[in-house]
């Protein structure tokens, strides 16, 4: 439940057919395999958390903290109720940042692998270099996930994906946190073995 659907699908059933076939079950809880979801209060608690915790890293927390109640509300009931103008007329606030800035502060991203036991890797990674030239995705990888990436001369192992793309690894970081972040405000992104087909 603490992870988008999208990123499941990215990690675990990506090169499988569509539509994605998945079990319901109403009976003994695997409460060893998941997290057991106490309620709808828990989920919206854990996403608010999520989108303070983006918006602390993009904007030092001041976006979140200007609003009301009732616009944390508003965010929630957009999501939840799949109302996407009343979603975004909020979560574009968040989206923002001053022109002379060229983008956030940091970049609020997760990277997932199905290869390792870390749940994910998580870094300050600003979106502009020093220089003022704009960080992509491919200088993050290199940074946080250097395993990632096909040496020049070598065979390519593994897949980027975000929201079952493969974004190109000259993409900007600024534009993808921009256009594919999930709803909770980070970029959720995949790195899966190659598929051998």
């Amino acid at each position: 439940m603490h992870y988008p659907i999208g990123l499941l699908f990215d990690l675990l059933a990506s090169s499988s057919a569509l539509p994605w076939n998945i079990t319901v079950h109403f009976k003994s809880f695997p409460e060893k395999d998941l997290l057991h979801c106490p309620s709808k209060d828990a989920i919206e608690a854990h996403f608010m958390s999520c989108v303070k915790e983006a918006d602390a890293l993009k904007h030092k927390s001041q976006v979140i903290n200007e609003m009301q109640k009732k616009d944390h509300k508003q965010l929630w009931m957009g999501l939840q109720n799949d109302r996407f103008d009343q979603f975004w007329a909020i979560n574009r606030k968040l989206m923002e940042y001053p022109a002379e800035e060229n983008g956030f502060r940091f970049i609020p991203f997760r990277i997932y692998q199905t290869t390792t036991e870390r749940p994910f890797m998580q870094k300050l990674f600003r979106p502009v270099a020093a220089d003022g030239q704009l960080h992509t995705l491919g200088d993050l990888l290199k940074e946080v996930c250097p395993s990632a990436i096909a040496p020049e001369d070598g065979e390519k192992k593994n897949q980027v994906m975000i929201h079952g793309i493969e974004p190109m690894l000259e993409t900007p970081l600024q534009w993808l946190s921009e256009h594919l972040s999930y709803p909770d405000n980070f970029l959720h992104i995949s790195i899966i073995p190659q598929p051998t087909d």
